[in-house]
């Protein structure tokens, strides 16, 4: 049951200026994500989308089970994840 991943913009350029190491943790993670997102995913009390957690990191997830795609919105610190 493989899903296909998106990254909105906000999620691309923040991913994209994280260090290199950090870039290559979050993509071996969203490999796995798209294997078994239930695993690794919660939902997000108040919204209608899932939470991720990667470290310090958190990223706000749009599952479309219909068409097997997950798409994330926003991708950032804690603490700036929280009071959006």
């Amino acid at each position: 049951m493989t899903f296909k991943i998106e990254f909105s913009i906000q999620a691309t350029k923040f991913i994209r200026d994280l260090p290199n190491n950090l870039k290559e943790r979050i993509k071996k993670k969203f490999i796995e994500i798209a294997e078994n997102p239930f695993r690794y995913l919660e939902h997000f009390e108040g919204e209608d989308c899932y939470k991720l957690r990667i470290g310090d990191y958190r990223g706000l997830i749009d599952v479309d089970f219909e068409k097997k795609r997950l798409f994330v919105r926003v991708f950032d610190k804690r603490g700036r994840i929280y009071k959006r």
